[in-house]
């Protein structure tokens, strides 16, 4: 029980910690922020939990391939709110063609047998 509570201690920190410094210096948020750093906590926590390397890299390849589709968010969104588009607008529309993006990647990959999930 305690691994658990410390595990999302940690991570929530990490959240909490990249939020703050954002509100300091959007440079150095943003810096911070474009580090992997759900995914390397995620794989932290599968090594600290003995969990097969295979299982791992597994992860960190699904990973790599599903990051490609997540970038439009950071394109599309920052465009719609310079346009006047309503911060909630845009936050949905930049969310839901990330969703639809992710979606036909992985149409894509099963069509040519590259294994993500």
């Amino acid at each position: 029980m305690w691994y658990y509570i410390i595990k999302i201690g940690i991570s929530a920190l990490t959240i909490t910690l990249v939020s703050e410094i954002a509100k300091r210096s959007s440079l150095f948020g943003a810096l911070i922020a474009s580090l992997p750093l759900t995914s390397l906590l995620a794989i932290l926590w599968m090594h600290f939990e003995k969990t097969q390397d295979t299982a791992i890299a597994q992860l960190s390849q699904s990973i790599f391939f599903l990051v490609l589709p997540s970038l439009a968010f950071f394109a599309l969104f920052p465009f719609l709110l310079h346009r006047g588009m309503a911060f909630w607008g845009s936050f949905m529309l930049a969310s839901g063609a990330t969703i639809v993006l992710y979606f036909l990647l992985i149409a894509i990959l099963k069509h040519y047998n590259i294994a993500t999930l």
